[in-house]
């Protein structure tokens, strides 16, 4: 018996995917980032109760930025968890260091997979230039179920939740993203604007805070937990909230630029506009999927994905790694 497991590193809670080959069936758990890091759950505990480890062929995780690697690499060469530096990446709970470190000790034959950033070679030059970091390391594992459900060459990945990134992809290589503080806003993260920059110069609160509340919570006014906003946002709107309805159609409205934006750089035709993630995949309580497809069908075919795609991705690129792929949507594996 033969186990592949797919991670996906999120903002409220690490998800994680398993393909039993021999059964060809997925299964799928998810836990929050905060019962992780305040121990009311387990990784460990629970991956046991889903497979015997030994069983368990590659697991391919992300984790973080992803900054400091631009190849897929076994856990056991990576520097630093892959990562130059914890700051600046929105809310920080611990929860994902305790399943690092538990997959460390599990020795799990294990591949960390690396974020989209300025040392990616396989990236366009233009956004290398102008971008330190275009994507985590999730966003290719989500382009990659993408890819490998659909079969589109060419294609723009939209993963909308607690923040928002787009990704580009042509001749089914990964060549740009735009990441959450420059693009389009999620439910908690956001671009930081002229108020923002003012207040981070008035020392009246960090870059990093100011991130992890430029999202359309700021519209909305909603300021609950990490876990809670997004849910805490469509029960104002479905309750006819004014702020919250104008919190949704604003996001519509900046996921749609950012859709178009990489729409209009690309040296392709598009064949297909991916939604993804529990925002883009959302057509109730409120209808986001809806609204979104309404303004982009008619740049391509509108495909609404998985939202454990992140998850499913890592898992299947776990399979092929295991199988000899040396060559992930232009990313390099390394043995």
């Amino acid at each position: 018996m033969k186990y592949y497991v797919g991670m996906d590193h999120g903002t409220t809670a690490i998800s994680f995917s398993i393909i039993d080959t021999a059964r060809s069936e997925v299964s799928y758990f998810k836990l929050n980032r905060e019962d992780l890091a305040n121990n009311k759950v387990s990784f460990k505990n629970t991956l046991t109760e889903h497979v015997d480890i030994s069983d368990i062929e590659l697991l391919a995780m992300t984790y973080a930025m992803g900054d400091n690697i631009s190849s897929i690499m076994p856990l056991e060469k990576v520097v630093n968890r892959g990562i130059k530096s914890i700051n600046g990446a929105g809310r920080v709970t611990g929860g994902g260091s305790s399943v690092y470190s538990d997959i460390e000790s599990m020795n799990i034959p294990a591949v960390l997979i690396p974020g989209l950033h300025r040392e990616c070679e396989f990236l366009d030059k233009r956004f290398r230039a102008s971008y330190s970091h275009c994507a985590s390391s999730e966003k290719v594992s989500l382009s990659y179920y993408a890819y490998k459900k659909y079969g589109y060459n060419n294609m723009i990945i939209a993963d909308i939740s607690s923040n928002t990134v787009c990704i580009l992809v042509e001749n089914g290589v990964i060549r740009g993203a735009i990441d959450a503080c420059i693009g389009a806003m999620g439910f908690i993260h956001g671009p930081i604007d002229l108020s923002m920059i003012r207040d981070i110069d008035e020392n009246k609160c960090s870059a990093n805070e100011c991130f992890s509340h430029a999202g359309i919570s700021k519209i909305a006014h909603v300021d609950s937990s990490v876990s809670h906003v997004k849910d805490d946002i469509l029960e104002k709107a479905v309750n006819g909230d004014e702020d919250a309805l104008l919190a949704i159609d604003s996001l519509v409205m900046s996921v749609v630029m950012e859709i178009y934006g990489l729409y209009g750089v690309s040296n392709k035709n598009i064949d297909a506009i991916i939604l993804t993630g529990s925002g883009g995949v959302m057509s109730e309580p409120i209808d986001i999927s809806g609204k979104i497809k309404v303004e982009v069908e008619n740049l391509a075919p509108v495909e609404v994905m998985s939202d454990h795609s992140g998850s499913l991705g890592s898992a299947y690129i776990a399979m092929d790694v295991a199988n000899n792929y040396s060559n992930i949507m232009g990313i390099n594996v390394e043995k």
